[in-house]
């Protein structure tokens, strides 16, 4: 037997049911035998949803009201009903067993599993078995529309059913216009067989995603097979904006109803083996894909979660290598993988083993345990841990920041894919995936300079959206964007270079600034509102240099010295390039000369630079924060660097550069909470000779007072 479900939720209806996040408002369903060809009763039942504004279109075809579904059942009770009464009606028929059709997958996968989840109770087994009767319908009439383009009315329009829509009630002309479908596709002109229903797993598989091998020839072969592995691009995703104490159990509960491959969800994390918010996740197939990017903004607790569409080589960064001890650690499947951070140097597996304790017991004992070392075999304070089961996972979890030693221990779920990531990042002391962006010049770039002063020319635009660009601006600003100077767009971004939401403009007047302020503040760039502000250079410079500007005033960034600051950052590699006059310009790594010779010095073009001159002090953005390159309304693009090119740009003027130090010094192991000046005073008395560059440089007499003060000038 069948039972033909139908679905509606208060917001989107059709192809983006679900895609909204709404909840349920109706369920409709009728009992089919394939045998007799009989039916039950057709059913119809509203559901009172917790937030029962509907949405125009759900009023418009739906007919429903908030009055009407005020005095509904909540879905947990519907559900019940719907068990009991669907077992009524097979009775009467003298059946006993039944799977679901809906009209495609959008009603099983993307509302029923999803709000379930959410409201914490479980669904009947019914509800992970289902036929999908666009699928159905393809298979028994091929020369049909592609499975995507059907519809209940495209289906009977193709069969040449007579049915009236406007005759019955939203859903219940939906249900029986799929039971005459159905009925159609039984008659003896197709006798079309329901063999082979849509399944939705009950559970995440955990798990490394490709089989471990042993031996050392199968050691061998793993390592190769696992990097050479191909994994489809449209199976996978990225999940980005993750709480960081998200596990894989979580990320796969976000995605229920969808089925995720097993091993598929891999936690990312940054070049300190921390979880950066973000995860790729592959599903078994191109269509569950499809689905989880519907869910793009959709929300884990209070955070909206984004989703985009990611590569297979992507995935396999993060979960395609391991070693012969993690495939080891990792042979034993159906695990709970627990991690362990801040474990005395000196802790062994028999303290690890006694600090659990017998109400947590570690699967294989010391097999289960896997200590984090570093490439010379010092270790590195973590540790992963095997449990057998959910309820010892738990008993381990309670432990989290209780003392071993002198020291308390973190305690977090974690992954398969995150036991690779973390060994390998300790072994190659590198991120398997790299986060800083590509170095950019601008494709046309005549001189420009950054306004300084108090003359309040200059606006602010805060809130912008983070897939605005620069043409997105320019059409924001309308008819004042005559108005901007050359070059005079200076769009912020963050740390990964991503947009951060602000942006800095350059008018021709104060009077300019003022009028752009009060006609585009509050004004809607795509779906979001964005504000304006008339602020000064003087005010533009401090926020692109890390400061802060806001209602309580300006705030100065706080590595704004009296001093030559470093040449080099260990986030951005910039480096400082001297003209005579001693300014301070900024650019990409890739404009820097490959080695040093003391007989010339490589040239810096000043037109790529991200800093203009300020007076003969230098500063350095240390701030997670840091302008794009200035640009014109007539000259928006931006190529990455080549080497050609940068070498063309290099050699076409002879302003001197400052070369790279001798010496780099790296520092680790440094406490959380240090700052610039706490390293500063620990290099206090060393510094570098200012006599290493007088041959090279040609400097007028204010930098030389610069360089040549006693400065703790270090390089990190």
């Amino acid at each position: 037997s069948l039972v033909v479900l139908f679905g509606a939720t208060a917001g989107a209806y059709g192809a983006k049911l679900g895609s909204d996040e709404r909840e349920l408002i109706l369920l409709v369903w009728q009992v089919v035998d394939l045998h007799s060809k009989k039916v039950g009763t057709l059913h119809k039942s509203l559901v009172k949803a917790d937030n029962l504004d509907l949405s125009d279109q759900c009023r418009e075809v739906s007919g429903l009201t908030p009055e009407g579904l005020g005095k509904a059942e909540p879905l947990d009770r519907v559900l019940q009903q719907f068990s009991q009464l669907v077992s009524s009606d097979l009775k009467v028929l003298g059946r006993s067993s039944y799977t679901l059709c809906s009209d495609g997958q959008l009603l099983i996968r993307q509302v029923l599993h999803p709000e379930t989840s959410k409201k914490n109770f479980l669904l009947s087994d019914c509800f992970y078995s289902f036929y999908d009767l666009r699928k159905e319908f393809h298979t028994c009439y091929p020369s049909s529309a592609a499975v995507k383009d059907q519809t209940i009315k495209t289906m009977a329009e193709y069969l040449g059913l007579g049915t009236d829509e406007a005759e019955e009630d939203f859903g219940v002309w939906q249900v029986k216009t799929m039971v005459a479908i159905i009925f159609s596709m039984l008659s003896e002109g197709c006798n079309h067989v329901f063999t082979e229903p849509e399944t939705v797993k009950y559970k995440y598989e955990t798990g490394p995603w490709i089989k471990a091998y042993f031996g050392l020839f199968c050691f061998f072969f793993f390592l190769c097979s696992s990097k050479s592995e191909t994994v489809d691009s449209e199976t996978v995703i990225r999940a980005r904006g993750l709480p960081w104490q998200s596990s894989d159990q979580d990320i796969a509960r976000f995605f229920k109803g969808l089925n995720i491959a097993k091993g598929g969800v891999a936690l990312c994390l940054n070049s300190q083996g921390r979880r950066n918010g973000e995860a790729l996740v592959r599903f078994v197939n191109s269509e569950q894909r499809d689905l989880a990017l519907e869910r793009h903004k959709h929300h884990m607790g209070s955070r909206y979660i984004e989703v985009y569409k990611a590569t297979g080589e992507e995935f396999l960064k993060i979960a395609g290598g391991t070693s012969n001890e993690v495939a080891q650690f990792l042979s034993k499947e159906n695990q709970v993988i627990i991690r362990m951070r801040g474990l005395p140097f000196t802790a062994t597996q028999e303290d690890v083993l006694g600090f659990l304790g017998p109400e947590c017991p570690v699967t294989g004992g010391k097999e289960g345990l896997l200590f984090v070392k570093y490439p010379d075999g010092r270790p590195t304070g973590d540790a992963f841990v095997l449990f057998s089961c959910e309820e010892y996972a738990q008993n381990a979890l309670k432990k989290h920041k209780e003392i071993l030693g002198k020291r308390y221990i973190e305690l977090f779920r974690s992954t398969a894919a995150e036991v690779q990531q973390v060994v390998l990042n300790r072994y190659m002391s590198t991120p398997l995936i790299p986060t800083l962006p590509t170095p950019i010049i601008p494709v046309i770039p005549p001189p420009y300079t950054i306004a300084t002063g108090s003359i309040r020319d200059c606006v602010r635009l805060r809130g912008l959206p983070y897939t605005a660009g620069i043409d997105d601006i320019l059409e924001f600003m309308g008819d004042a964007t005559g108005d901007i100077k050359p070059h005079g767009v200076h769009m912020v971004l963050n740390q990964q270079g991503r947009p951060s939401g602000d942006a800095f403009i350059q008018m021709k007047s104060a009077d300019k600034a003022f009028m752009v302020a009060q006609k585009c503040h509050k004004k809607m760039m795509k779906d979001r509102y964005v504000e304006v502000f008339q602020c000064s250079g003087e005010e533009m410079n401090f926020v692109l240099m890390g400061g802060t500007l806001n209602r309580s005033g300006l705030s100065p960034p706080p590595c704004k010295l009296p001093c030559l600051s470093p040449p080099a950052y260990a986030a951005f590699q910039t480096a400082a390039v001297i003209p005579a006059e001693a300014a301070a310009l900024y650019q990409p790594q890739a404009l820097l000369p490959t080695a040093r010779t003391p007989q010339a010095s490589a040239a810096a073009p000043p037109t790529v630079t991200y800093y203009p001159a300020q007076a003969a002090q230098l500063y350095m953005n240390y701030t997670a924060y840091y302008p794009s390159p200035p640009v014109s309304p007539t000259t928006v693009g931006y190529i990455a660097a080549p080497p050609g090119a940068v070498a063309a740009a290099a050699t076409a003027t002879h302003t001197p550069i400052l070369p790279q130090p001798g010496a780099l010094v790296r520092m680790q192991g440094l406490p959380y909470n240090t700052g610039m000046k706490e390293i500063l005073s620990f290099f206090q008395g060393y510094q570098y000779a200012p006599d290493d560059y007088n041959g090279l440089i040609q400097l007028s007499d204010q930098a030389r007072s610069v360089l040549q003060a006693p400065k703790e000038w270090v390089c990190l």
